[in-house]
């Protein structure tokens, strides 16, 4: 991390960056998305935005430099020689999009005001599945799906079920033809497929985008032949031995002519009124067409003209989807209940009469929070307005208040969590509520375990994301404290659990109990307490139990305690749930030393100074000198600015020392950091 980088926007960029990489994994790997196309494109376009503002934090796996989705386990991996590359999203839902992209195409190309209009080839933006069909010799040899752009999933004996998709090719193809294209389902095929659904008493499939990935990926192409799947071609990647037409309206007569579906809605556009056109028009007959489609696509027509206008990071610059906006339909609000997520956050769920909106039948909508609630209005017994933003989830947009019946009734919040009973909280300054039953609520369970485990917590190892599925999926472990009541025999009866590997983790299990007083404080996962929190109200208070019965305001005297920290611990060890978990804990031998309030921090050597650590130091870990700073009364910070007193720096300093340098700070190394404290290496 670049020193100049402030923390707040590299935190941003990682929280960015790990929000997209999961909504990559549900879209392309799940068939599940669980936000908006443009929720998905405000997140992207802030991080594409961070990172142009601060190109020090652009790094090869961000997802800015790559197209998500990664590979299946259960497919042979195939690898594309051209990359298949995802297009950029026209942010304006009106026609007057269409004039943004001809503006950029114009002036990426230098073309004078009075040169004649540009010629785009305008197709629609078919809501299926990418994939890439490779010809050898006229032959389907290959079908593969995108994957991560670079690497894609083999999937020819599914797609060798397709009808519409020809084994050879007509008239005299080259040696080496890569199709790409678009699988997709009719809105009539994929009512029929639900209405055999509903006869056989199974379950409804959700959408025709979803039902065709899931289709494509069966491990079994017996199940893939049953689904009724079509495809159009819409461009090409590798070729050999081929001339290829000079632009893309030729290149699709050329595909169709090989035998290659291509959709016949396509248009020649000639400059941005051309191209306006065909979005109002394809828009005004969107329901209309036997296909999903969330919008259309342009491109330059001219071959020769892509190559020279080339291409951005992973988005090609000749090309740009420009989508519709979203669908709208009313319906009734029933009722409102409420889910709580892995962490505990209490989130809204509208349950509404069902609802045909955007090709799928809607009856749960979720409400984020109790302040959108109240901001849009919302009552229950309203009729509601439901729109499914970017075709994929839907919203509730507002309530239509001339049809608010005599008996709405208002909603509020629960007091008691469903799932545990616990309180359910509201910190200051935050919009989500959350269960404060943290070490016993079922649906926060394996998050809390996770942590209770993690290396900087009670470091249990091989207590990994596996094994806590197992034990809580199987009723064995239900709070931390369950851990130790684990034997051999309960483990090593688990799959794919050796006694070897069982014995491990109970040998890590025992060496956890014992611990220090700050490593089990961040171990029980009160929120927002981390481990510089956890080990400053271990050094103030010195023991658990004063810890506990430590008030509000007594809490707002340890070090960087706030108003809302104060709040959030208060409220976890007030909840019965957790001090009995916690009283479990203790009687299960898990122990740490203790002691009387210490100020020893407060007038240590080090009180009021801070330091940043870089590079290797000689015979300290970056942990071990960070915590002798930290119990000298000194604070470590992550960045150098002109408010740090010492950079303690060793071998490989990066950034930091040469900030430290610009900013004439202090740098010392590890004997001069020990002299400080007054303690030898």
């Amino acid at each position: 991390m670049n020193a100049a980088v402030p923390a707040a926007v590299s935190r941003r960029v990682a929280a960015l960056r790990s929000e997209i990489r999961e909504h990559d994994r549900r879209y392309y790997n799940e068939d599940a998305p669980t936000i908006s196309d443009a929720e998905y494109d405000a997140l992207f376009r802030e991080l594409v935005a961070l990172e142009a503002e601060h190109p020090e934090l652009r790094t090869p796996d961000s997802p800015t430099q790559r197209v998500g989705g990664a590979r299946a386990a259960e497919f042979a991996p195939v690898r594309h020689r051209v990359p298949m590359l995802s297009i950029r999203t026209e942010t304006d839902t009106t026609a007057a999009g269409a004039a943004e992209f001809d503006a950029r195409i114009r002036r990426e190309l230098k073309l004078a005001s009075d040169a004649p209009p540009m010629v785009y080839m305008a197709e629609l933006k078919f809501d299926g599945v990418a994939m890439s069909l490779r010809y050898e010799n006229g032959a389907l040899a290959v079908a593969a799906t995108r994957g991560d752009g670079e690497t894609g999933e083999d999937v020819t004996a599914n797609v060798r079920t397709i009808p519409a998709i020809p084994q050879r090719l007509r008239g005299k193809p080259p040696p080496v033809l890569e199709v790409r294209g678009e699988i997709y389902m009719t809105r009539a095929d994929f009512a029929a497929l639900n209405a055999r659904q509903q006869a056989a008493g199974q379950k409804l499939y959700v959408n025709p985008r979803n039902t065709a990935a899931g289709a494509v990926r069966q491990l079994d192409p017996a199940v893939t032949a049953q689904r009724p799947l079509q495809f159009f071609a819409y461009g090409i990647g590798e070729v050999e031995g081929w001339q290829q037409p000079p632009t893309q309206s030729a290149l699709l007569d050329a595909l169709a002519a090989f035998g290659l579906p291509v959709s016949a809605e396509r248009k020649l556009a000639k400059g941005a009124s051309d191209l306006a056109k065909f979005y109002e028009r394809v828009q005004a007959r969107r329901a209309d067409l036997p296909f999903e489609i969330d919008g259309v696509v342009y491109k330059v027509d001219s071959l020769e003209l892509q190559r020279e206008l080339g291409f951005r990071t992973r988005e090609p610059r000749w090309a740009v989807a420009h989508k519709f906006p979203p669908e709208e339909m009313p319906a009734k609000l029933l009722a409102i209940d409420i889910q709580v997520g892995r962490t505990g956050a209490i989130t809204p769920v509208a349950r509404l009469e069902p609802v045909f909106v955007g090709g799928t039948t809607v009856t749960n909508v979720t409400l984020h929070n109790e302040d959108e609630i109240r901001r849009r209005d919302l009552r229950i017994g309203d009729t509601v307005v439901v729109r499914r933003a970017g075709d994929v989830i839907p919203q509730v947009v507002r309530a239509i208040p001339e049809k608010r019946p005599p008996d709405a009734r208002e909603w509020r919040m629960p007091k008691r969590c469903p799932e545990c009973g616990s309180t359910i909280v509201r910190l200051p300054d935050e919009a989500i509520a959350r269960c404060s039953g943290g070490l016993v609520c079922p649906a926060q369970r394996k998050q809390a375990l996770l942590h209770f485990a993690s290396r900087r917590a009670l470091d249990i190892e091989g207590l990994g994301d596996k094994l806590v599925d197992q034990l809580v999926d199987g009723g064995i472990v239900h709070t931390p404290a369950d851990l130790y009541k684990l034997g051999l025999a309960k483990l090593a009866a688990l799959e794919r659990m050796a006694d070897k590997s069982a014995g491990n983790v109970v040998a890590a299990i025992e060496k956890s109990k014992r611990t220090t007083l700050s490593r089990f404080i961040y171990a029980l996962g009160v929120r927002h307490v981390g481990e510089a929190t956890a080990r400053d109200l271990a050094l103030h208070f010195g023991s658990l139990d004063a810890v506990i019965a430590a008030d509000e305001a007594a809490l707002l005297h340890v070090r960087d305690v706030g108003p809302v920290l104060a709040v959030s611990i208060a409220r976890f060890f007030a909840e019965p749930h957790n001090r009995e978990v916690i009283a479990q804990l203790r009687a299960a031998g898990v122990h740490f030393p203790e002691g009387p309030p210490s100020a020893a921090a407060a007038a240590g050597p080090l009180a009021g100074l801070t330091f940043v650590l870089t590079g290797t130091l000689p015979t300290l870990s970056r942990d071990d000198a960070k915590a002798r700073i930290e119990s000298a009364g000194g604070k470590v910070a992550g960045s150098v600015s002109k408010k740090t007193n010492s950079v303690v720096a060793g071998d490989d300093a990066g950034s930091k020392l040469a900030k430290a340098k610009e900013l004439g700070v202090a740098v010392i190394g590890e004997e001069a950091l020990s002299e400080l404290i007054g303690q030898a290496p």
